[in-house]
């Protein structure tokens, strides 16, 4: 398993993980556009607790995407059972 280093938010984080650096990079991103778009809402937050609103919103967005996928899996199953 590959081993990353990652500077994200001016903290340096070391982690082994299956995924492409691509993948790595893009997750590194998406996490600081969603704390900057926080720290941008005004309030003077700690960074504590923006990142955990970070990790809330992502992990709802998670949960949205799996009931999304599971109501298309069950279409899908729907229609084949009326192509046989």
């Amino acid at each position: 398993m590959p081993r990353f280093t990652v500077s994200l938010l001016g903290m340096n984080l070391s982690f082994k993980a299956d995924a492409e650096p691509e993948r790595i990079e893009a997750a590194r991103e998406l996490v600081e556009q969603r704390y900057n778009l926080l720290q941008a809402g005004g309030k003077s937050l700690g960074k504590e607790k923006l990142l955990a609103f970070v990790a809330l919103g992502l992990a709802d967005d998670v949960i949205m995407s799996n009931q999304r996928l599971d109501a298309l899996q069950s279409r899908v199953g729907r229609l084949l059972t009326k192509i046989d």
